[in-house]
This record gives structure tokens, sequence and C-alpha cells, in this order.
């Protein structure tokens, strides 16, 4: 936990699910959902990075131990926790995970709080298509999809779902067409991303800004960190989320 010094904890409840928060910072604001295995230290970094660029960082805790390594036992451990949780959906096509719900109270409450244009909202990972179920709500004016991972890749439906029900991917589309781009971001060659960004672009077109990287790699704001990757989404909040 001390990784998580600074942060202050909270909870945020909507309907009958209550889930931790952890944050910190001043200026606009911004959800970063963390990847499995949890609030480990390299997101608690790149965080950090986020808060220091002048934003409201709020880290929802949906699995794992806050501030606790990336072991293959936390790792094992988390797994376990999603694979029996009816808030993630791991393998259904066109549908969205029920935890986005609470993400999108989030999202607003912590927009209705601080004001301006609206909020960020990123994920990474199995989380990575959060951001695209979130930004259906209005207060999310900077969707950051990174290396997005659900459903498991496995066959070419899978590969390329986006995590999203027809209405939900719908209302992305008019959004995207109405003036809020997204931002995705991952290893062109990284497996678990599947062909979403095929998709992703196909549907949005010039809507969907992409930073591919090259070499092998997945998590690409953290364990397997890529400057330009992290330089270009903090540059994203900027243009999105700071009024004139």
């Amino acid at each position: 936990m001390s990784g998580l010094a600074g942060w202050t904890r909270g909870s945020h409840t909507a309907g009958e699910v209550t889930h931790p928060t952890y944050r910190k910072g001043a200026g606009p604001g911004v959800v970063i959902v963390h990847e499995i295995p949890g609030i480990t230290p390299e997101v608690l970094s790149f965080a950090d990075e986020v808060v220091d660029r002048g934003f409201t960082v709020v880290l929802p805790h949906v699995f794992g131990d806050p501030g606790a390594p990336a072991t293959t036992s936390q790792i094992l451990k988390a797994i376990a926790r999603v694979c029996v949780s009816n808030e993630f959906t791991k393998l259904k096509a066109g549908v969205s995970s029920p935890v986005t719900d609470w993400l999108r109270s989030l999202a607003r409450s912590l927009h209705a709080e601080l004001g301006g244009p609206g909020v960020g909202a990123l994920g990474m990972c199995l989380t990575g298509g959060f951001a695209l179920a979130m930004m259906v709500d209005d207060s999310v004016a900077a969707p950051v999809v990174a290396q997005p991972s659900l459903p498991a890749a496995i066959g070419r439906t899978r590969a390329g779902d986006l995590g999203l029900s027809p209405a939900e991917r719908e209302a992305v589309r008019r959004r995207v067409a109405g003036g809020c781009p997204v931002l995705g971001v991952r290893y062109r060659n990284d497996p678990a991303t599947g062909t979403r960004f095929d998709t992703l672009t196909s549907a949005l077109g010039d809507g969907f800004i992409k930073v591919e990287l090259e070499g092998k790699g997945h998590a690409t704001l953290t364990a397997d960190r890529a400057q330009v990757a992290v330089d270009r989404v903090l540059d994203f909040f900027d243009e999105r989320l700071r009024t004139s």
C-alpha cells in the first residue's frame, strides 16, 4: 500500500454496486481503469504522470490488491476473481461488461463536481474497451483504449468485437461523428488486441486516432511502457479537457 501514499481513498456507489476509489491531483478529471492484476506500482506510476500534467485522477479499484506488484500469484488471483465475477463479460460478443454502468456513473459524478468539457476515461488490457462503453455518456470527452483485450480474442468474431451492445456501438459512432474522437494505443503485433483496431477504424474512420507501436509488448503505458504512447495520451487529455 506504500505506493498509494498521497492518494485519497474513497468509494463510489451506483445502484447496489460500490467500489473503492483512489484520488489525487487537481484540474480536469480523468478516470483510469486498471489492468490485470490491479492497481500495480506501474499503474500508479502512469497515473502520477497524469496527475503531474495537471489533472485530477480517480483510480477505481475493481479487483486485485491495491498497490501490490504484478507477481504471478497476484495475476492468478485477479484472473480467478474476474472469472467468477458477473461484472465482467469474458467471452460473449456484442455485449458490454456490467461494471461499465458503474464506471459511467463515476464519470458523471466526477464531471458534475469538476465541470469543464468532460472527463477523460482510460482503460487498459482487460478494461481497455471500457472507455468506449463509458463514452456513451456525454460526461466522457476524452476516451482512450489501451491494448483492448476483452472479450478474449478467440475466433474471428471475438477478435474484432469491441465489447459493446449494438445500441452502445451506435452511440459511440454518433458521438465520434459529433466531434468526440477516440484514441487507441497498442503494440501492433499484440495478439491480445485481436483485430479490434481494424473494427474501430472501419466504424469510426478518422475519428479513431491510432498509436501503434513496433516490437514485442503488451502493456503500452505500464509494464511495457513506451514514452511515445504516454506522451500522446497526455497530449490527448490536454487537447480534449482543457478549456480555452
